[in-house]
């Protein structure tokens, strides 16, 4: 864990996400990204000088028979209060509106939600599990589908809610998180969500995979080409 805590700790340096003494939320939704950053960071605020603080917050989307016994039981290992919001997101989209194409409500109903959580917890800073893979594939969607050269933000300021988003995990790839959750045990939740798989990121994460194929290390060698542009936000501050 100390290895994989160390890309965390460094993306976290290089782009000044963690304040002194402040309070992380870390959106934690069962999938192995949010587990194995919230492992990391519980092992990061051990000797971290900034001294932070955690919570843990999962939102249920209603689509039954969710269990999250097995997150609070490692949260209270990791001594991280953990807590679950309840809403009925999966009646709205699936049922009352029936979207043909959700995700993109889904999202925002899902932040938005996150945001009303943590603040009412007293939070203004949240951790979302966006790992280096998720930046690619974004950054791919961006440039295919709207001929565009963009990415979501190691850091952005949500001005409307007043809220901070941070991504620690963009130095460690898919492939890494999946070793430390095997490693670990952690408590992988399954997605119920019946877009999972279909969507149009499913078909860049299948893109990727066959340019690793075909030509190993393109996936390293795209994140720094974004990092080097730089794309807007991926400069390098420190703290």
């Amino acid at each position: 864990m100390n290895k994989f805590t160390g890309l965390v700790r460094r993306c976290v340096d290089d782009y000044g996400m963690i304040s002194r003494e402040e309070t992380v939320a870390v959106g934690v939704s069962g999938g192995k990204d949010s587990l194995a950053l919230l492992c990391a960071l519980a092992n990061l605020r051990r000797f971290h000088p900034a001294r932070f603080k955690l919570r843990a917050v999962s939102l249920d989307m209603g689509f039954g028979g969710a269990d999250y016994s097995r997150i609070e039981k490692l949260c209270n290992e990791l001594d991280v209060p953990y807590t679950v919001e309840k809403r009925d997101f999966a009646r709205v989209i699936f049922q009352t509106r029936k979207e043909k194409n959700p995700c993109a409500l889904c999202s925002k109903m899902r932040r938005g939600a996150l945001h009303d959580t943590i603040a009412a917890l007293g939070v203004r800073k949240i951790a979302l599990a966006h790992h280096m893979d998720d930046a690619i594939e974004t950054f791919l969607l961006s440039l295919i589908y709207e001929g565009r050269v963009s990415c979501f933000r190691p850091v952005t300021y949500m001005s409307r809610a007043g809220v901070t988003q941070i991504r620690p995990l963009l130095y460690a790839g898919e492939a890494a998180i999946a070793d430390v959750a095997r490693r670990y045990k952690l408590p992988v939740m399954e997605n119920p969500c019946p877009m999972n798989g279909a969507s149009k990121r499913e078909d860049m994460k299948t893109l990727l995979k066959s340019l690793g194929e075909a030509y190993p290390g393109v996936a390293a060698r795209i994140f720094g080409a974004m990092r080097r542009l730089p794309l807007e936000g991926w400069s390098v501050t420190g703290q």
